[in-house]
């Protein structure tokens, strides 16, 4: 655990005078100031940042059509551009603008250093992610509520892990151990302990999730039974296993995907390689289950499932079942156009050699 590196926005000091935006200061002349490319600090009230951004964005969508996805595109690099000139001060851990929220991650994060400045996009993730972390997030499938770590990659929607949880249920192999591949917040290796899995042993390339889920587990009984490993595919581990979980990213790296998050999207070599290790560390009798989704598919990103195109090509595996859930509409609140949402659909796949 030592020589794991926490991923954190990188703070900074003041290298330069930096405009200041306030209520009083004129809004135009400070996007002026950001598309020269210079910096423009938040000062009085922590909503002035909200407000500098809502500005913004009305301004760029005046600017720059925002139709096409080539449009779309441009239009968030853009913003993404702008908005991470804004920035705000942290001293002694706390935002030095009132009414502005208690985020713990300040000095969680950044024990070493007390005061300094983060852009106010960095800020306003860092708060979200200290809410979810704090309260905790419910998921059906478990007893217990998730904390999930900064940075670390967790479920808003939960058909895949319901489709799981029965599958899991049901299972009648053998229970000695498990390996989950990229456990993320650790949702699935909790579910295989709820069902009596003695042993859970995990990997993951994100050292946020490895750090997340030893604390959360601390010196519980559940600590002894999940082992966590920070490495690609399986790690250090090497002996062969019953059962192998892998809920991979569900899309396909595009040239066009900005800030690739390893999380949503996977490149080419990923399945390939992992069927290759997984042909090796997968006892005779076991099983290799993956979740997946034809989401893929229905958004047009790829006309091929590689879970498919493994079992048709690949040579080694083979299908034993395939189960599938409808996923729930989107909610109404949410302004992205999720038509296809009514024909999407999760699939848990349980291949044997």
């Amino acid at each position: 655990m030592t020589d794991i590196k926490v991923n954190k926005p990188v703070p900074f000091l003041s290298t330069e005078k930096m405009a200041i935006y306030n209520r009083a200061e004129d809004i135009k002349s400070i996007i002026k100031v950001l598309e020269a490319g210079n910096p423009v600090l938040i000062t009085e009230f922590y909503n002035n940042g909200s407000v500098l951004l809502k500005e913004l964005q009305r301004h760029l969508n005046k600017k720059l059509p925002n139709d096409t996805f080539k449009e779309q595109r441009a239009y968030r690099a853009a913003y993404h551009k702008l908005s991470n000139l804004i920035i705000i001060e942290i001293e002694a851990y706390q935002l030095v603008v009132k009414k502005s929220p208690n985020i713990g991650w300040f000095s969680k994060l950044y024990p070493d250093t007390s005061d300094f400045l983060l852009t106010f996009p960095q800020v306003q993730g860092l708060n979200s992610a200290w809410q979810w972390y704090e309260n905790g997030i419910a998921i059906p499938v478990l007893r217990n509520k998730i904390h999930p770590y900064y940075g670390v990659y967790f479920p808003t929607r939960f058909e895949h892990l319901e489709l799981f949880d029965n599958w899991i249920k049901r299972y009648e192999g053998a229970k000695k151990n498990a390996i989950d591949v990229g456990f993320g917040s650790g949702i699935l290796a909790l579910q295989m302990v709820k069902y009596g899995f003695q042993k859970v042993f995990g990997t993951d390339t994100n050292p946020n999730a490895i750090i997340g889920l030893t604390e959360s587990m601390g010196d519980t009984k559940i600590s002894r039974k999940i082992e966590l490993d920070f490495g690609s595919l399986f790690g250090k581990w090497n002996k062969p296993t019953e059962l192998i979980v892998f809920n991979p990213p569900w899309l396909p790296e595009t040239r066009h995907s900005e800030n690739l998050d390893e999380a949503i999207y996977y490149n080419k070599n990923l399945f390939p390689a992992f069927f290759e290790a997984a042909k090796e560390m997968l006892l005779p009798e076991g099983k290799l289950v993956l979740i997946f989704s034809n989401l893929a598919q229905i958004t047009g990103l790829s006309k091929t499932n590689p879970i498919e195109e493994e079992l048709a090509e690949g040579g080694r595996f083979q299908l034993e079942r395939c189960y599938k859930k409808s996923v729930k509409r989107a909610s109404e609140k949410t302004k992205r156009d999720l038509h296809w949402r009514t024909t999407e659909e999760v699939e848990l796949w349980i291949l044997t050699h």
